[in-house]
């Protein structure tokens, strides 16, 4: 055998070396941002086959428009203050303002508004849009007084870090899509009783690379998830936020790929040094 051929044999063992190694770490099913679903004339909607949400049944979650010199966008996120919303940095990046939708069980009929710059913007410093790390925000607000309507959701003890709560049941809210096919904005803030799962079986689907100890997934049944429009909101256990909306396959919203949070235990020190919030 000439050298040629032992190096084209050395060549190819690595690359098969190299492809089983990395069989787990990529995705089998393409990641993809809420907000960048394609083929979606509107980024806006809500939850798929979710179910309605009662005036003051989430009172922590707001709606987020977007503005930027090339266009708007709409995201969920949810009070953590008086004067900080939680949401994902692939909602706040590109954009200069946002207009923020407290108490709004109808989307368009909020309670309170306000608009703030860029400038109050906290996007993570290292949110990584490839692999879709870190993707996690912050936003400063003139404060609010809080009413039945318009309250904070609670952040996990610094004691439950630890937790990776698979197998609890959690509820997001937003007022992302309906279905797939829907291409309107959503009118009521919905819901979704979601099962955390663990991140192993996430990463069957999505990868090492993508689901690392920063990421939270949920299984999404029966065609019941989080879509586009719901990037940046809240997913709560007990009155906890144990996630903010980050990703889902990018074949779709209702086609059973899990769905992916970044993980807030993850985030209490980085929370807690932008805001001065402790808990």
């Amino acid at each position: 055998m000439d050298n040629h051929s032992i190096i084209m044999k050395v060549l190819v063992v690595f690359a098969l070396a190299l492809a089983s190694a990395s069989a787990g770490l990529l995705p089998q099913v393409l990641p993809v941002h809420p907000r960048d679903l394609p083929a979606v004339p509107s980024i806006e909607g809500r939850i798929t086959n979710g179910k309605d949400a009662v005036e003051n049944q989430f009172p922590y979650q707001v709606s987020l428009n977007f503005g930027s010199n090339s266009g708007g966008w709409f995201c969920g996120g949810s009070i953590i203050s008086p004067e900080w919303i939680l949401t994902a940095a692939h909602c706040t990046s590109g954009a200069s303002s946002v207009t923020i939708g407290y108490g709004a069980t109808v989307r368009t009929s909020p309670v309170l508004s306000q608009t703030v710059t860029s400038a109050n913007f906290r996007q993570h410093e290292s949110y990584n849009a490839i692999v879709l790390r870190n993707d996690i925000s912050l936003i400063k607000t003139p404060a609010v007084s809080f009413t039945a309507g318009i309250n904070k959701i609670k952040l996990p003890a610094i004691s439950s870090s630890y937790s990776t709560y698979a197998g609890q049941t959690a509820v997001a809210s937003g007022y992302g899509k309906t279905s797939d096919a829907s291409n309107s904005v959503a009118s009521h803030l919905q819901y979704a009783d979601l099962t955390v799962i663990p991140n192993n079986d996430c990463a069957n689907t999505f990868g090492t690379l993508i689901v690392t100890p920063r990421v939270i997934c949920v299984g999404t049944y029966n065609g019941v998830s989080t879509c586009n429009g719901d990037s940046g909101g809240p997913l709560a256990l007990d009155g906890v936020q144990i996630g903010v909306v980050s990703f889902g396959s990018s074949a779709g919203c209702e086609i059973g790929s899990p769905a992916g949070f970044t993980r807030t235990t993850y985030y209490l020190d980085w929370i807690a040094e932008k805001t001065g919030i402790s808990y």
